[in-house]
């Protein structure tokens, strides 16, 4: 708890309700003390206006009121961001065994023996069927991966008797964050979540080992790269699914830096609208 100096019986009041607020909120002692110091700054910015402007005069509300808008600005920076359905604050959910299925955008590569015109990679058209002018009639959403190739053997034996090709479904997969290739990409079901963060390159050296985001299904999902036999990132990819790599925390970067900006811009507002009330 900091000490009130001589003749700022004020400003005590302020700095015991700037400690309060902190440690309720179980924030790292150095980092306590540090806003708690921070905010006496911005404080005194506003306290030691009298001396230059003699119209102006702050009480002993007004100072603990600014003081605890000033901390409560700076600790709308430091409280974590929320997540999408908690699952950053718990443990994450057992995956479930949910056989993979095309959807609109992913790819299919076809490759039929001496039939150039039917083979290639194709998209999966909003429709579900497949962009090919001669495969538009097959649908290939929704369906288990063994469906698709039964669908297709069907339809080629239309041009021959025993067609001889293959089939590989390849989901659309978006990889961001702090990897060295982020993009959107097309792989085959059976990549797991760790060999896609490969695949664009692997983490940058500012990306966090122990926090990769995934987005699922409308889930939020952390899971841990320093693990690599956890069951979450030993399972395959979906069609539709994020990976962000999020970035290293930095004390400075995050915590100091934005601290001192809004302490700097909550003083200079307070003091304009001070001066002009008082002119």
């Amino acid at each position: 708890m900091l000490n009130a100096e001589p003749g700022a019986h004020g400003h005590a009041h302020g700095f015991l309700e700037t400690d309060f607020l902190l440690s309720t909120l179980h924030l790292p002692i150095t980092m306590m003390k540090l806003v708690a110091r921070l905010a006496r700054v911005g404080v005194a910015l506003l306290v030691d206006r009298p001396a230059t402007n003699p119209h102006v005069s702050i009480t002993c509300a007004s100072r603990r009121a600014l003081t605890t808008t000033v901390v409560l600005a700076v600790l709308g920076t430091l409280l974590p961001r929320p997540t999408l359905d908690g699952q950053a604050m718990g443990p994450a959910p057992t995956p479930a065994s949910v056989a993979p299925a095309l959807s609109p955008g992913d790819a299919v590569r076809i490759t039929v023996w001496r039939k150039p015109e039917l083979s290639g990679e194709f998209v999966v058209a909003a429709s579900g069927s497949v962009s090919h002018p001669l495969y538009r009639e097959v649908n290939v959403v929704g369906v288990p991966l063994a469906a698709i190739e039964e669908r297709l053997r069907a339809f080629l034996t239309k041009y021959e008797a025993n067609p001889q090709f293959v089939v590989e479904p390849l989901l659309r997969v978006a990889i961001g964050g702090e990897v060295r290739l982020p993009n959107l990409y097309t792989l085959a079901p059976e990549v797991s979540i760790t060999q896609a963060v490969a695949l664009a390159g692997g983490r940058t050296e500012g990306g966090r080992r122990d926090r990769l985001l995934l987005l699922r299904e409308n889930r939020e999902i952390i899971i841990d790269l320093r693990r690599p036999s956890a069951e979450w990132s030993r399972m395959p990819i979906r069609s539709g699914d994020q990976i962000i790599v999020e970035r290293e925390r930095a004390v400075f970067r995050d915590y100091v830096a934005p601290t001192i900006s809004v302490l700097g811009a909550t003083a200079a507002i307070i003091s304009v609208i001070l001066y002009n009330r008082n002119e």
